[in-house]
């Protein structure tokens, strides 16, 4: 369907449409279960990165794991845009913002920040592309190794290996 949609059938795209849409919205409530602070509802998400993945031109789909890939990508700008319009307003008032106690025996993760993290992908972008695509691909993608292997083309132990660097790195400049 995506080599059909790509040389000009539209009837494809909008056979594909229902075929992707469950995997897109589970991409995204796993994104948005991830940003305590997200306004966004997962079907917002998908909506948007819909819209922009479709709009996309000159891109020859390898894959159903190089389409994910794009979606990834495409949900990260989403969120880190939408993350920092959120931070944005908050600072106008100078005051913190209120949090309401966790519940007795809940656990109180760490919010994550995803400015902090789109800054240090961009730098681990400058160090090691292929390190932050993966990261990209299993942290906003959600794709399993084997995907990413497949969408990178590249092996399997290599993204393992590779994930496994990036994430200490990561874990390294993002707890500073």
């Amino acid at each position: 369907m995506l080599k059909q949609w790509q040389s000009g059938d539209e009837r494809a795209l909008d056979d594909m449409v229902p075929v992707v849409y469950k995997e897109l919205q589970r991409l995204a409530a796993r994104q948005l279960d991830r940003d305590q602070g997200a306004t966004l509802q997962p079907t917002e998400l998908v909506a948007e990165a819909y819209m922009q993945l479709v709009d996309v031109e000159k891109v020859e789909w390898q894959s159903r794991a190089h389409f994910y890939s794009m979606a990834a990508r495409i949900m990260r700008r989403v969120l880190v845009q939408r993350y920092r319009r959120r931070q944005a307003d908050r600072r106008g008032g100078g005051r913190p913002p209120l949090t309401l106690a966790p519940a007795h025996g809940a656990s109180n993760p760490k919010p994550l920040a995803l400015d902090a993290l789109e800054q240090a992908l961009t730098e681990l972008e400058q160090l090691d592309s292929r390190q932050a695509e993966i990261v990209t691909l299993k942290f906003f993608g959600g794709l399993t190794a084997r995907e990413i292997a497949q969408a990178l083309n590249i092996s399997e132990p290599t993204v393992k290996r590779d994930w496994a660097a990036a994430r200490i790195w990561l874990y390294d400049v993002l707890k500073a």
